[in-house]
């Protein structure tokens, strides 16, 4: 099966596994995976991941992070899109609920969250908007 937006596809698992309340979530593994991954285990969103070999391909099971029985991820949103890319200087980075959430960003310098790309100056290609 082929799998036009990796990333959307990584992003609904996600989605789908808070809505049911699992501990546990499992997707293929890629550089942008996991570069995205690192970014929400330094803001706190997700407590973790191990990249696992199953049938000949690695994936990453990824541990979701819960607080009082609610998921820490209240909204998870796709925005750069394969057939709509969204592109920002780092002066238009929108602020997600007010800076209670954060946007992923592609720049040059990797995959960073909307604060990290603002302490470094660079704007780029917003992922995904995550509160």
């Amino acid at each position: 099966m082929s799998i036009n937006d990796p990333l959307g596809d990584m992003l609904t698992r996600i989605r789908n596994a808070l809505m049911r309340k699992r501990g546990k979530t499992v997707t293929p593994a890629s550089k942008l995976r996991k570069r995205v991954l690192d970014v929400l285990i330094d803001e706190g969103y997700i407590r973790g991941y191990t990249e696992v070999e199953k049938d000949g391909f690695n994936t990453f099971e990824i541990e979701l992070k819960y607080y009082e029985g609610d998921p820490v991820i209240s909204q998870i949103k796709r925005v750069s899109k394969p057939g709509r890319r969204v592109y920002s200087s780092v002066k238009d980075l929108p602020r997600v609920q007010n800076g209670l959430g954060i946007s992923i960003l592609s720049t040059p310098k990797g995959v960073m969250s909307d604060n990290a790309a603002r302490e470094h100056n660079v704007g780029g290609e917003i992922l995904c908007q995550i509160c």
